[in-house]
Protein backbone atom coordinates (compact mmCIF):
# COMPACT_ATOMS: atom_id res chain seq x y z
CA UNK A 1 0.00 0.00 0.00
CA UNK A 2 1.01 3.58 -0.34
CA UNK A 3 0.49 6.85 1.22
CA UNK A 4 -0.78 9.46 -0.07
CA UNK A 5 0.25 12.73 1.58
CA UNK A 6 -0.96 16.21 0.73
CA UNK A 7 -0.02 19.56 1.38
CA UNK A 8 -2.19 20.50 4.44
CA UNK A 9 -0.98 16.76 5.91
CA UNK A 10 2.51 17.44 4.95
CA UNK A 11 2.80 20.92 6.86
CA UNK A 12 0.86 19.51 10.26
CA UNK A 13 3.68 16.35 10.09
CA UNK A 14 6.38 18.58 9.69
CA UNK A 15 8.53 19.85 12.80
CA UNK A 16 11.31 22.32 11.23
CA UNK A 17 13.58 21.43 14.11
CA UNK A 18 12.98 18.24 13.00
CA UNK A 19 13.76 18.73 9.45
CA UNK A 20 16.28 20.62 10.10
CA UNK A 21 18.30 17.91 12.29
CA UNK A 22 17.17 15.20 9.61
CA UNK A 23 19.21 17.37 7.31
CA UNK A 24 22.12 18.35 9.13
CA UNK A 25 22.42 14.03 9.61
CA UNK A 26 22.03 13.97 5.48
CA UNK A 27 25.25 16.69 5.31
CA UNK A 28 27.20 14.75 7.91
CA UNK A 29 26.45 11.60 6.61
CA UNK A 30 29.05 9.81 4.49
CA UNK A 31 27.86 10.37 0.30
CA UNK A 32 27.00 7.45 -1.64
CA UNK A 33 28.54 5.98 -5.03
CA UNK A 34 25.88 7.41 -6.93
CA UNK A 35 26.23 11.16 -7.45
CA UNK A 36 22.91 13.43 -8.05
CA UNK A 37 21.35 13.07 -11.25
CA UNK A 38 19.15 16.36 -11.87
CA UNK A 39 17.16 16.83 -15.18
CA UNK A 40 15.68 19.73 -16.42
CA UNK A 41 13.82 20.27 -19.59
CA UNK A 42 11.79 22.89 -20.83
CA UNK A 43 8.34 22.94 -21.95
CA UNK A 44 6.34 24.46 -24.72
CA UNK A 45 5.28 27.91 -23.08
CA UNK A 46 6.25 29.36 -19.80
CA UNK A 47 6.85 25.50 -17.71
CA UNK A 48 10.24 23.83 -17.50
CA UNK A 49 10.17 20.23 -15.99
CA UNK A 50 12.61 18.74 -13.75
CA UNK A 51 13.37 15.13 -12.24
CA UNK A 52 15.89 14.49 -9.20
CA UNK A 53 17.00 11.06 -8.62
CA UNK A 54 18.28 9.30 -6.43
CA UNK A 55 17.93 10.47 -3.05
CA UNK A 56 20.04 8.66 -0.72
CA UNK A 57 21.51 9.25 2.78
CA UNK A 58 23.27 6.39 4.77
CA UNK A 59 21.37 4.61 7.33
CA UNK A 60 17.46 5.91 5.52
CA UNK A 61 16.27 2.44 4.10
CA UNK A 62 14.62 4.50 1.23
CA UNK A 63 15.01 6.11 -1.93
CA UNK A 64 13.26 9.20 -3.50
CA UNK A 65 12.66 10.16 -7.12
CA UNK A 66 11.37 13.50 -7.58
CA UNK A 67 9.36 15.12 -10.94
CA UNK A 68 7.86 18.47 -10.80
CA UNK A 69 6.75 21.40 -13.25
CA UNK A 70 7.44 24.56 -12.65
CA UNK A 71 5.15 27.36 -13.95
CA UNK A 72 6.32 31.01 -12.47
CA UNK A 73 2.94 32.75 -13.68
CA UNK A 74 0.33 30.63 -11.64
CA UNK A 75 0.54 29.66 -7.65
CA UNK A 76 1.35 27.52 -6.87
CA UNK A 77 4.47 27.43 -9.01
CA UNK A 78 6.04 24.09 -8.36
CA UNK A 79 3.64 21.06 -8.76
CA UNK A 80 4.73 17.47 -9.10
CA UNK A 81 5.19 14.52 -6.48
CA UNK A 82 8.16 13.13 -5.02
CA UNK A 83 8.10 9.14 -5.00
CA UNK A 84 9.25 7.21 -1.97
CA UNK A 85 10.25 3.71 -2.24
CA UNK A 86 11.43 1.00 -0.58
CA UNK A 87 15.63 0.36 -0.57
CA UNK A 88 15.48 -3.37 -0.77
CA UNK A 89 12.24 -3.79 -2.87
CA UNK A 90 11.22 -0.80 -4.82
CA UNK A 91 7.86 -0.69 -3.27
CA UNK A 92 6.01 2.70 -3.29
CA UNK A 93 6.02 3.65 0.38
CA UNK A 94 4.51 6.88 -0.06
CA UNK A 95 3.75 9.80 -2.90
CA UNK A 96 4.02 13.43 -1.35
CA UNK A 97 2.95 16.72 -2.78
CA UNK A 98 6.43 18.20 -3.94
CA UNK A 99 6.04 21.92 -3.67
CA UNK A 100 5.50 21.52 0.19
CA UNK A 101 8.62 18.62 0.21
CA UNK A 102 10.74 20.89 -2.10
CA UNK A 103 10.00 24.49 0.22
CA UNK A 104 10.91 22.86 3.30
CA UNK A 105 14.17 21.40 2.19
CA UNK A 106 15.36 23.77 0.17
CA UNK A 107 14.41 26.61 2.73
CA UNK A 108 16.21 24.76 5.94
CA UNK A 109 19.26 23.46 4.63
CA UNK A 110 19.64 27.40 3.18
CA UNK A 111 18.88 28.31 6.87
CA UNK A 112 21.78 26.02 8.31
CA UNK A 113 23.92 27.15 5.19
CA UNK A 114 23.40 31.22 6.46
CA UNK A 115 23.80 30.22 10.26
CA UNK A 116 27.47 28.92 9.37
CA UNK A 117 28.42 31.41 7.30
CA UNK A 118 26.56 34.51 8.49
CA UNK A 119 29.14 36.64 11.14
CA UNK A 120 28.07 35.38 14.96
CA UNK A 121 26.76 38.67 15.34
CA UNK A 122 24.64 39.30 12.27
CA UNK A 123 20.89 39.84 13.32
CA UNK A 124 19.18 41.84 11.35
CA UNK A 125 17.79 39.80 7.84
CA UNK A 126 16.48 41.05 4.37
CA UNK A 127 14.25 39.09 2.29
CA UNK A 128 13.95 39.32 -1.51
CA UNK A 129 11.17 37.44 -2.44
CA UNK A 130 8.69 36.95 0.13
CA UNK A 131 7.54 33.21 -0.79
CA UNK A 132 7.38 30.32 0.87
CA UNK A 133 10.94 29.07 0.33
CA UNK A 134 11.90 32.68 2.15
CA UNK A 135 9.44 31.82 4.37
CA UNK A 136 11.01 28.80 5.92
CA UNK A 137 14.80 30.02 5.77
CA UNK A 138 13.44 32.53 7.74
CA UNK A 139 11.56 29.74 10.48
CA UNK A 140 14.41 28.02 10.06
CA UNK A 141 16.96 30.90 10.99
CA UNK A 142 15.24 32.14 13.52
CA UNK A 143 15.70 28.52 15.33
CA UNK A 144 19.52 28.77 15.33
CA UNK A 145 20.23 32.29 16.09
CA UNK A 146 18.35 35.49 17.13
CA UNK A 147 16.53 37.39 14.71
CA UNK A 148 16.47 41.07 15.52
CA UNK A 149 14.95 43.16 12.47
CA UNK A 150 13.76 42.52 9.45
CA UNK A 151 13.28 44.25 6.12
CA UNK A 152 11.20 42.77 2.92
CA UNK A 153 10.97 43.68 -0.44
CA UNK A 154 8.78 41.77 -3.39
CA UNK A 155 7.36 42.98 -6.59
CA UNK A 156 4.10 42.42 -5.03
CA UNK A 157 4.25 45.12 -2.28
CA UNK A 158 1.13 43.63 -0.43
CA UNK A 159 2.60 40.42 -0.42
CA UNK A 160 6.16 41.98 1.34
CA UNK A 161 3.55 43.39 4.13
CA UNK A 162 1.85 40.50 4.96
CA UNK A 163 5.15 38.51 4.67
CA UNK A 164 6.83 41.39 7.15
CA UNK A 165 3.61 41.19 9.40
CA UNK A 166 3.37 37.82 10.17
CA UNK A 167 7.10 37.52 11.32
CA UNK A 168 7.39 40.61 12.79
CA UNK A 169 4.69 39.62 14.72
CA UNK A 170 5.71 35.79 15.05
CA UNK A 171 9.20 37.02 16.29
CA UNK A 172 8.25 40.01 17.98
CA UNK A 173 10.71 42.47 16.29
CA UNK A 174 10.44 45.29 14.23
CA UNK A 175 9.63 44.48 10.44
CA UNK A 176 9.24 46.89 7.23
CA UNK A 177 8.87 46.47 3.86
CA UNK A 178 11.72 48.18 1.22
CA UNK A 179 10.48 50.08 -2.15
CA UNK A 180 13.28 47.61 -4.17
CA UNK A 181 16.11 45.26 -3.17
CA UNK A 182 19.08 47.29 -3.47
CA UNK A 183 17.30 49.22 -0.57
CA UNK A 184 16.37 46.03 1.48
CA UNK A 185 19.74 44.75 1.54
CA UNK A 186 21.43 47.94 2.00
CA UNK A 187 23.09 47.62 6.03
CA UNK A 188 21.48 44.29 6.67
CA UNK A 189 23.78 41.36 8.24
CA UNK A 190 22.08 38.37 5.90
CA UNK A 191 20.44 38.84 2.95
CA UNK A 192 17.81 35.96 1.85
CA UNK A 193 17.00 36.41 -2.72
CA UNK A 194 14.63 33.66 -3.33
CA UNK A 195 13.11 34.72 -6.95
CA UNK A 196 12.28 34.19 -10.16
CA UNK A 197 15.02 36.07 -11.48
CA UNK A 198 16.55 36.41 -15.33
CA UNK A 199 18.90 39.43 -14.12
CA UNK A 200 20.59 40.35 -11.49
CA UNK A 201 18.99 42.05 -8.73
CA UNK A 202 22.24 42.87 -6.52
CA UNK A 203 25.40 43.95 -7.72
CA UNK A 204 28.89 44.31 -6.30
CA UNK A 205 28.30 47.67 -3.94
CA UNK A 206 24.75 46.76 -2.86
CA UNK A 207 26.19 44.68 -0.50
CA UNK A 208 27.96 45.79 2.74
CA UNK A 209 31.41 44.23 3.81
CA UNK A 210 30.71 41.53 5.81
CA UNK A 211 27.33 40.45 4.60
CA UNK A 212 25.78 37.26 3.84
CA UNK A 213 23.70 36.50 0.90
CA UNK A 214 21.52 33.16 0.43
CA UNK A 215 20.34 32.92 -2.84
CA UNK A 216 18.36 30.39 -3.93
CA UNK A 217 16.64 31.30 -7.03
CA UNK A 218 19.50 29.96 -9.55
CA UNK A 219 18.29 26.63 -9.79
CA UNK A 220 17.99 26.10 -13.38
CA UNK A 221 19.92 27.25 -16.37
CA UNK A 222 18.86 31.30 -17.34
CA UNK A 223 18.08 31.66 -13.49
CA UNK A 224 20.33 34.65 -11.76
CA UNK A 225 20.15 36.65 -8.72
CA UNK A 226 23.49 37.79 -8.19
CA UNK A 227 26.01 39.87 -10.66
CA UNK A 228 29.41 38.26 -11.66
CA UNK A 229 31.16 41.44 -10.16
CA UNK A 230 29.85 40.27 -6.32
CA UNK A 231 30.29 36.91 -6.79
CA UNK A 232 33.69 37.23 -7.90
CA UNK A 233 34.17 39.81 -4.70
CA UNK A 234 32.61 37.49 -2.51
CA UNK A 235 33.46 33.88 -0.86
CA UNK A 236 30.78 31.54 -2.41
CA UNK A 237 29.52 28.23 -0.86
CA UNK A 238 27.53 26.06 -3.16
CA UNK A 239 25.56 22.49 -2.60
CA UNK A 240 27.25 21.03 -5.85
CA UNK A 241 30.21 22.31 -7.30
CA UNK A 242 29.62 20.53 -10.63
CA UNK A 243 25.59 21.86 -10.32
CA UNK A 244 26.68 25.28 -9.82
CA UNK A 245 28.80 25.50 -13.08
CA UNK A 246 26.26 23.74 -14.92
CA UNK A 247 22.84 25.26 -14.05
CA UNK A 248 23.69 27.17 -10.56
CA UNK A 249 24.49 30.45 -9.51
CA UNK A 250 28.12 30.07 -11.21
CA UNK A 251 26.66 29.57 -14.60
CA UNK A 252 24.58 32.72 -14.38
CA UNK A 253 27.45 34.73 -13.79
CA UNK A 254 29.48 32.69 -16.41
CA UNK A 255 32.15 31.44 -13.66
CA UNK A 256 33.58 28.39 -13.20
CA UNK A 257 35.12 25.84 -10.50
CA UNK A 258 37.76 27.86 -8.88
CA UNK A 259 35.02 30.96 -7.51
CA UNK A 260 33.28 27.90 -5.47
CA UNK A 261 35.61 28.01 -1.92
CA UNK A 262 33.55 24.27 -1.10
CA UNK A 263 30.34 22.96 -0.62
CA UNK A 264 28.04 23.04 2.47
CA UNK A 265 28.87 19.41 3.14
CA UNK A 266 32.26 20.28 3.08
CA UNK A 267 32.20 23.30 5.48
CA UNK A 268 29.56 21.26 8.24
CA UNK A 269 32.15 18.43 7.84
CA UNK A 270 34.83 20.67 8.41
CA UNK A 271 36.52 19.89 5.69
CA UNK A 272 36.46 23.27 4.48
CA UNK A 273 36.64 26.93 5.84
CA UNK A 274 33.25 28.73 6.26
CA UNK A 275 33.55 32.35 6.63
CA UNK A 276 37.05 33.71 7.01
CA UNK A 277 37.13 37.39 8.22
CA UNK A 278 34.66 39.15 9.18
CA UNK A 279 34.65 41.61 6.79
CA UNK A 280 34.17 39.66 3.47
CA UNK A 281 31.05 38.99 1.63
CA UNK A 282 30.24 35.32 1.96
CA UNK A 283 27.11 33.85 -0.69
CA UNK A 284 25.63 30.39 -0.15
CA UNK A 285 24.12 29.55 -3.36
CA UNK A 286 22.16 25.89 -3.74
CA UNK A 287 20.48 24.26 -6.74
CA UNK A 288 19.00 21.51 -4.29
CA UNK A 289 19.91 18.04 -3.99
CA UNK A 290 17.84 14.69 -4.15
CA UNK A 291 18.71 13.80 -0.56
CA UNK A 292 17.48 16.39 0.69
CA UNK A 293 13.90 15.61 -0.31
CA UNK A 294 14.76 12.12 1.07
CA UNK A 295 15.75 13.54 4.28
CA UNK A 296 12.07 15.78 4.49
CA UNK A 297 9.86 12.56 2.67
CA UNK A 298 11.25 9.73 5.51
CA UNK A 299 10.90 12.46 8.07
CA UNK A 300 7.40 13.06 6.90
CA UNK A 301 6.14 9.32 6.63
CA UNK A 302 7.93 8.44 9.59
CA UNK A 303 5.70 10.77 11.52
CA UNK A 304 2.50 10.07 9.12
CA UNK A 305 2.54 6.42 10.21
CA UNK A 306 3.34 7.04 13.77
CA UNK A 307 -0.31 9.28 13.44
CA UNK A 308 -1.91 7.59 11.32
CA UNK A 309 -2.14 10.17 8.95
CA UNK A 310 -2.77 10.37 4.54
CA UNK A 311 -4.92 7.75 2.87
CA UNK A 312 -3.43 4.34 1.25
CA UNK A 313 -3.76 3.58 -1.94
CA UNK A 314 -3.22 0.21 -3.75
CA UNK A 315 -1.23 0.96 -6.95
CA UNK A 316 -0.90 -3.04 -7.60
CA UNK A 317 -4.71 -3.85 -7.41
Amino acid sequence: MTLLLNRSQLESLLDPADCLDALRRGFAAERGDVGPQRVVTPLPGPGTATALIPGLITGVPAYTVKVNAKFPGVRPALRGVVCLHDLDTGELLSLLDSATVTAWRTGLAAALGTHALARRDADTVAVIGAGVQSDLVLKGLSGLRQVRELVVYDLDAGRAAEFAKRHGLRLGIPATTAADARTAASGTGIVIVATWARRPLLNAGDVSAGTHVTSLGADEPGKTELGAELLLSSRVVVDDVALAVEMGVLAGAGLDVKHAAGTLRDLLRGQVPGRVKDNEITVYAPVGLPWQDLAVAWAAYSAARDTDTGASFDFLR
